[in-house]
């Protein structure tokens, strides 16, 4: 799924035209962008948790995404969807656990959320704009009228769809393995599972996506492999 690179001039009288991105600097991106929302701070949490405490843990991961972000206004970088929606579900749990005292329900909400998640996907997939649609430009800059092309538009209903049904399943695991498993055992597995989840879904989005921008001519091309017409 997919930050604005850069921005496009249109024009009849444009003397220049934005290169098409490279397929390695949107792998790039994106795998900076999985690393900063999702993979340190999962690591961070696990990590605090066997050396201390869940309560330092929750701390540290929500020290961590907050200093994310604070950095990237400050160095004038476009903050990620990926490290927002990760700052704010991250923010409430931890509230909600600290307010109740329960870290049961710090736990339990990502479950709940993933859930949510699915069931807004799904909602969106009768609208004019799918939430991938809306999620693109943080990976692959799209003017109006690509993001408009029927393929496009294909690409991001099936997208969608696919992102919603990997929730519902990490919804439905999570809570299987919360009441079956040891806090410490849950946290390292759960930790295995969402990266899991998104890799595979992005595998999946990274080819998926590959093969349309492809076809729709959205690539860069190397020089030579132009085709004269």
């Amino acid at each position: 799924m997919t930050v604005a690179l850069c921005e496009t001039t249109v024009g009849a009288e444009a003397p220049e035209q934005a290169e098409p991105p490279r397929l390695g600097a949107i792998l790039k991106h994106l795998a900076l962008s999985l690393l900063m929302a999702n993979v340190i701070p999962g690591v961070l949490f696990y990590l605090c948790l066997r050396a201390g405490n869940v309560w330092t843990a929750l701390i540290a991961a929500l020290a961590w995404c907050y200093g994310a972000i604070a950095w990237r206004i400050g160095t004038k970088r476009r903050t990620s969807a990926l490290l927002v929606i990760t700052v704010v579900g991250l923010t409430a749990k931890t509230v909600l656990a600290l307010a109740s005292g329960s870290t049961f329900i710090y736990f339990v909400q990502p479950a709940v959320n993933d859930g949510l998640v699915a069931v807004l996907f799904l909602l969106s997939l009768v609208t004019a704009r799918p939430i991938v649609a809306r999620l693109a430009h943080d990976f692959f800059p799209l003017s109006e009228e690509a993001a408009s092309r029927p393929r496009i538009q294909q690409l991001f209903w099936r997208l969608t769809m696919l992102w919603a049904l990997l929730c519902l399943v990490k919804s439905a695991v999570t809570l299987w393995m919360l009441e079956s498993l040891p806090l410490v055992t849950f946290v390292a597995v759960k930790s295995i599972l969402v990266f899991t989840v998104i890799i595979a879904g992005s595998a999946i989005t990274v080819v998926a996506a590959h093969r349309v921008a492809k076809i729709e001519g959205l690539l860069h091309r190397r020089p030579g492999l132009a085709v004269e017409g």
